[in-house]
């Protein structure tokens, strides 16, 4: 079956319709219980309760809960108390960021235009969009959206914008032609699409998709079947805290048993085991990780990335591909004069010389054989005849000024067909018509050339230079506007005046032209793009420009700013839509440019990548983009050029639009992810000291070290504080010297594990020997506080041997972290003060320590500094 594009118009509308002419009432009603509204479908949302109610499905959150109600039964509101605030605010900063996720179909029905010009009967009629139905006659002009899919049935030079679907970065020039073969939907040019806009031109179609029918509607429900990944960290702390609930419960279900076998009160030795657990168990962790996830989206807002999704933050750090839209992404998004040639001679923009005659001759002819203006910075018309305005201002040739020194007193415009534009101007005491148009129609038109200022009859020779160098721009990505024009008669000088009939120009006056000269221009790099792709390779990530623009056009920006090495790593659309998705993992490997592409085969680029182990980042501004930003494990939008669709898909915008910026951001989650790692092992290697610690106790049958109100203190200042304050450890640059890690990687690595067991037993071992000392001094209750003091100091001193693997004491990074150092002083204050002071012996059941002792204490924590250090130094030097 055909396509309508393949179809007339007149087909299309008996096949909609049953007949050619407008729609009548009776039909249109028809049609609207057929098709539905022209509106996108909605989701439906998740309420806030909800939402808050599915943060407690985790595994470790459910085992706290748990303990908390025993507890509280037990008579220990103090334990359940803290274990609900704890997980109570974890919730609701969960439930905060959930509902600020996007609203991808809200955005895309903003893209329809709230009303359209539909031909209803005999009549024009204005209605809003969600009354268009399939077979309406609609009405365009320039500076309207397109309300829906169609079929075009008439063109008056109209030029419609579809970046935002297709990705191409230069406006469609439409026709009402029949296409014949099977093309792409950016090929399809006697169709439009929902939610493009008008630039030039005016002309009708026939609906032949609303709603969810039309490609943007295709999008949405492309938008539905995509899911979220979750990022390496979260896929880790998920298992992490599983495996880490099991093996504490196991070793306190044993503790528990060990004391009721030596007599103890089943319940106080179930509540010192529920109050062991609790300590052990992190449960400030996930809190701990959203606190430092969000000082890092503060920090990079600073640097133009806002982030809606929190642990988007860690993702970037783990991205070993990066899949970018060439558009307004790795491009300016606006076109730009690259060259000229003029008189045989190739010619930079950066060197055009407006006293050289010919020069300037072809700019001023430039601005007059033009529509579009640039007034105050507001940009108005066609992106190549813009960017030739443009190119006038930086040369002080402003269009206002020569178009009021030379009026239009004649035109005809531009047309697809023609695909040519001519303008009369009086210059110079002559009436000179000037036209521009494709460089193979007005070659043919051509009979003369102008050099060294004389007119010359053309020669083959010089036509082949200039179809040789016609196809050179070509090859470099460019788009080329030929030049010519035509001295016409000076018999009747009145009869050129503006408004009389006479005179005016006519089709035949288009032939024996004297070729002036070409003008090449492009959508070019941003100047930070070669830089950024330059450190994304350094830092071992793939840069790919997936783009809907054509091959010739992405492979030359991408080898500007060196994604693309060589031209066999380039390929369109058309060549993956074959495979299946086990042949396009293979096919993958080796292209780094993907033009001509629609939403599904971004989607099953990324795809492909993700089923090879990697973590993905996608950019994008358009529409066409969402799909691919939702699948992928980081979606990255443009905040300036970038659609509402495409950021509220997106898990980062960036306000900058800059590619570079996506660098800048990596680094970040780089540091933030090691930041978040360090924090980890500070609680890891501190609860496993404590651990050990009861550990050894219970085989050796002493009393219990810690009171369950030492163990919650500690919960609540040993843990947090330090571990905040480690997790907004200042940034380093080192950290893009490092490979992307490994998607299936834990962060339990073995050398993670071996670190953490190492400190733990340092730190069980000083407060062994703290419990031990106080215990023989004074029994018990002494050596429970030489124990808890003990522990609470060495802790906090262990802060700063978690800051980076190389030894920090002696160094200037010892003292960089202010806010470690405060969170050292306020749990130092503390713990002194419980030790020291008679009033709080009762509170915290300690015994109230003398000077001597207290400097025991802190000499068992200062041990744990130097000897964790010691360690990082050898082991520092035997990597050497």
């Amino acid at each position: 079956m055909k396509e309508f594009y393949q179809l007339s118009a007149t087909e299309v509308k008996r096949e909609l319709n049953g007949y050619e002419e407008p729609l009548t009432s009776d039909d249109v009603e028809k049609h609207k219980e057929k098709y539905g509204a022209n509106e996108l479908a909605e989701e439906k949302k998740k309420g806030t309760l909800a939402v808050f109610l599915e943060q407690f499905k985790d595994f470790l959150v459910v085992i706290l809960i748990f303990s908390a109600i025993v507890s509280g039964f037990l008579g220990d509101g103090e334990s359940a108390a803290v274990i609900l605030v704890v997980i109570t605010i974890n919730a609701v900063l969960g439930t905060v960021q959930t509902k600020k996720a996007e609203q991808s179909l809200a955005g895309l029905k903003k893209l329809s235009g709230p009303e359209a010009k539909v031909l209803r009967g005999e009549a024009v009629v204005l209605l809003p969009t969600r009354e268009i139905t399939v077979g309406d006659i609609v009405l365009l002009e320039a500076g309207d959206y397109v309300p829906a899919d169609g079929r075009i049935i008439e063109n008056a030079s109209l030029k419609i914008d579809e970046s935002a679907l297709t990705g191409e970065s230069v406006g469609v020039d439409k026709t009402s032609d029949v296409i014949e073969e099977e093309v792409p939907l950016g090929d399809r040019k006697n169709m439009v699409f929902s939610g493009s806009f008008v630039t030039y031109g005016r002309g009708s179609f026939v609906v032949t998709g609303i709603g969810m029918g039309t490609e943007v509607g295709k999008i949405a429900g492309l938008l539905k079947t995509t899911s979220e990944k979750k990022t390496p960290l979260q896929v880790s702390l998920d298992q992490f805290g599983q495996k880490l609930s099991i093996i504490i419960l196991v070793f306190c279900g044993i503790l528990f048993g060990i004391s009721v076998f030596r007599g103890q009160d089943i319940g106080n030795a179930f509540l010192f085991a529920v109050a062991l657990a609790v300590a052990a168990i992190p449960e400030a962790l996930s809190s701990i990780v959203t606190i430092v996830l969000s000082f890092g989206t503060q920090k990079m807002a600073k640097e133009h990335a806002i982030i809606r999704k929190l642990q988007a933050v860690e993702g970037l750090g783990s991205v070993s591909v990066i899949c970018s839209d060439k558009t307004g992404t790795l491009t300016q998004n606006k076109m730009t004069v690259e060259d000229y040639y003029v008189e045989g001679r190739r010619i930079r923009a950066a060197a055009i010389d407006v006293e050289d005659r010919a020069q300037n001759q072809l700019l001023t002819y430039s601005i007059l054989c033009n529509d579009s203006t640039n007034v105050d910075g507001v940009e108005l018309g066609d992106p190549t005849e813009t960017a030739l305005i443009n190119l006038g201002s930086t040369l002080h040739r402003e269009a206002k000024e020569i178009r009021e020194k030379y009026p239009r007193l004649s035109e005809i415009p531009f047309d697809s067909d023609r695909k040519l534009m001519s303008t009369l101007h009086k210059l110079d005491g002559k009436y000179i018509m000037v036209v521009k148009g494709a460089v193979d129609v007005l070659l043919g038109r051509m009979t003369a050339i102008q050099k060294q200022g004389a007119v010359c009859a053309v020669t083959e020779e010089e036509i082949e230079k200039i179809v040789a160098q016609n196809e050179a721009f070509s090859q470099e990505g460019l788009r080329v506007l030929a030049f010519a024009y035509k001295e016409m008669p000076q018999a009747a000088d009145k009869a050129y005046e503006p408004g009389q009939k006479d005179g005016r120009l006519a089709l035949e006056d288009e032939k024996e032209l004297t070729f002036l000269g070409l003008i090449a221009m492009m959508d070019p790099p941003r100047e930070e793009s070669k830089a950024a792709v330059e450190e994304c390779i350094r830092a071992g990530i793939k840069p790919i420009m997936i783009t809907g623009d054509h091959k010739v056009t992405a492979s030359a920006i991408a080898r500007r700013i060196g994604i693309l090495k060589d031209d066999s790593e380039a390929c369109e659309g058309a060549d993956i839509e074959s495979l299946t998705d086990e042949e396009l993992k293979d096919f993958v490997e080796g292209i780094s440019v993907y033009a001509r592409v629609s939403p599904e085969h971004k989607i099953r680029i990324v795809r492909a990548w993700q089923e090879k182990g990697n973590i993905v980042s996608m950019t994008g501004d358009g529409v066409n983009d969402a799909p691919a930003l939702k699948q992928a494990d980081i979606g990255v939008a443009m905040g300036i050029t970038g659609t509402e669709v495409s950021k509220d898909a997106a898990a980062m915008v960036l306000t900058d639009d800059n590619f570079a910026t996506i660098i800048k951001a990596v680094e970040n989650g780089r540091n933030v992810y090691r930041n978040i790692k360090n924090a980890i092992q500070f609680l890891l290697s501190g609860n496993f000291g404590a651990i050990l610690t009861v550990l050894y106790a219970s085989i050796a049958g002493l009393p219990v070290p810690f009171a369950p109100v030492h163990l919650l203190f500690i919960n609540l200042l040993t843990d947090s504080l330090p571990a905040i304050a480690l997790g907004v450890e200042p940034h380093t640059s080192r950290v893009m010297e490092e490979k992307p890690r490994p998607v299936n990687e834990s962060i339990l690595t073995r050398d993670f594990l071996i670190k953490i067991g190492t400190e733990g037993l340092v730190i069980a071992c000083t407060t062994t020997a703290g419990f031990l000392i106080g215990y023989r001094q004074g029994g018990g209750a002494l050596g429970s506080t030489f124990a808890f003091g003990t522990l609470c100091l060495s802790r906090l001193v262990h802060g700063f041997n978690c800051k980076s693997e190389r030894p920090v004491v002696f160094t200037k990074r010892f003292f960089n972290n202010l806010y470690l150092i405060g969170a050292f002083v306020i749990g130092f204050a503390l713990i002194t003060a419980v030790l020291t002071v008679p009033a709080l012996n009762g509170i915290f059941k300690v015994v109230t320590l003398r000077m001597p002792q207290m400097m025991t204490v802190y000499g068992l924590a200062v041990m744990n500094l130097l000897v964790i250090q010691v360690l990082k130094w050898f082991r520092r030097f035997n990597r050497r």
